[in-house]
């Protein structure tokens, strides 16, 4: 998709041209806030008071689903983020997430942090995305109010350089005076509506996916591993480089393995049991990328993968196609020998399946299997709309998380004071909770980000 970016690059810079010409022709309509500036209009209030009223028996009883959803979204987003908070002050996780934990979603993110396991993120996408999301969480606040009798009284968009984001304006007199579970509703129908844009378009993911693709090979994002006890290793002659990282072999149990170039220490240190990989053909051959055909046989699964490495004899020698960013790699690599029978020493190491990310991580293997190479029936276009899809579904729900934390520039905010207040029905404590939860939750943004600053400078 070289040439598309060209393309999308061309575009940013005409959407941007466009907005500047927009904003200046239309400057006395503008109202500044910050950096932000806002077109007011009245496009889309017809539709918003239609749907209010023509579906007004569904929707009335449907609240209830709206604010559970909210309370839920909530719990969870606050959950994920005391455990991302764990693992990112405790562990390595720091070290491994090269894009800062505050920062907008911008075109081009995983390009500019290299984050490789994410799909490209083009302009194009931003800006239909931007559109889908953006639209149907605010139009759901506007439906809500107007179902509860407040007045909407604008709609509009939010201007910041070529970014640009929706906003409908209901009545805040009209909001405030209302009793509490109306705005509560109000307020968790926007992250309801993304969360009925999640289904709606995993959905349709998985049609397209299941139309549009086809296997075509295996993937695998390790090779094979042991634990061995250091203490009782040593160094022989060897090293490897793997992805710009060099390995030392080591010899344990009259076996030999590459392990990490601070193996040294650990033996001389004794540290005991270290994990390793074996020196097995896989990693001696550099393979990498998908497998997809052997000795001209074609690899489809990892079923047909271990019948063809199998039927080999151990000490043969085969012919390994592979694919690695669109470009086909031809390996010559001889079949190791174990438990008397072929090995070629390919491993796959899967994400921890717990939480809100393990949740996902399923929903999307029982879409696309990430271990199984799929080419698609339409070529480069099929590519490009299972990512655009793939990115809408995926905004959509991470939207509807972070819009319910309890911090006061969220719906979230306002959503954890009316709770507040429901429960004691007192504004001055409502108010303390949520100022408290606000900086609390900032505080936690600022940690995080203190602590990436000190890992990556």
């Amino acid at each position: 998709m070289a040439n598309f970016i060209y393309y999308d690059l061309v575009f940013l810079v005409a959407f941007t041209l466009f907005v500047i010409v927009f904003l200046y022709k239309r400057k006395q309509k503008l109202q500044r806030q910050g950096l932000l500036y806002l077109y007011r209009t009245r496009v889309g209030l017809k539709f918003i008071e239609w749907t209010s009223k023509r579906f007004g028996k569904i929707l009335n009883p449907m609240q209830y689903v709206v604010v559970a959803s909210g309370y839920i979204l909530m719990v969870s987003m606050v959950w994920f983020l005391i455990k991302f908070l764990q693992a990112y002050l405790s562990g390595p996780l720091a070290g491994q997430i090269k894009v800062p934990p505050l920062i907008p979603l911008i075109p081009y993110l995983p390009e500019l942090f290299k984050l490789d396991f994410l799909p490209p993120f083009y302009f194009t996408y931003w800006i239909i995305i931007i559109a889908i999301v953006a639209i149907t969480h605010e139009f759901a606040h506007g439906i809500f109010a107007r179902l509860n009798n407040i007045k909407v009284h604008s709609t509009g968009f939010g201007f910041l350089g070529p970014f640009l984001a929706a906003f409908v304006e209901p009545d805040e007199k009209q909001m405030e005076k209302s009793k509490v579970f109306p705005q509560l509703s109000i307020l968790a129908a926007g992250t309801f509506a993304n969360v009925l844009m999640t289904i709606l378009f995993g959905l349709i993911l998985w049609g397209f996916f299941a139309v549009a693709f086809v296997p075509a090979g295996v993937n695998f994002n390790s090779y094979s591993t042991n634990v061995v006890n250091v203490s009782e290793s040593r160094i022989i002659n060897g090293t490897l480089a793997i992805d710009g990282i060099n390995l030392t072999k080591i010899e344990w149990q009259n076996k030999s393995y590459y392990a990490p170039s601070n193996v040294a220490d650990a033996i001389d240190n004794q540290l005991g049991l270290f994990t390793v990989l074996e020196d097995a053909p896989a990693i001696n051959a550099g393979l990498r990328g998908a497998i997809v055909e052997i000795d001209g046989k074609k690899i489809r699964s990892y079923e047909e993968l271990r019948s063809v490495i199998l039927a080999n004899k151990p000490g043969e020698v085969v012919i390994i196609k592979s694919i690695s960013d669109k470009e086909i790699i031809e390996s010559v690599v001889k079949l190791a020998d174990k438990d008397g029978k072929a090995y070629l020493g390919i491993g796959i190491s899967e994400p921890e399946r717990r939480g809100i990310t393990g949740w996902l991580y399923r929903v999307f293997s029982n879409i696309k299997d990430p271990f199984v190479y799929y080419e698609s029936r339409i070529g480069d276009i099929g590519t490009f709309l299972y990512d655009l899809l793939w990115w809408i579904v995926v905004i959509n729900i991470s939207v509807a998380l972070v819009n319910m934390l309890p911090v006061g520039i969220f719906d979230g905010g306002r959503f954890f004071y009316l709770t507040i207040l429901g429960f004691t029905g007192k504004a001055k404590w409502a108010k303390k909770a949520f100022s408290a939860s606000t900086w609390i939750f900032l505080a936690i943004l600022v940690l995080l980000m203190v602590r990436w600053f000190a890992v990556i400078f």
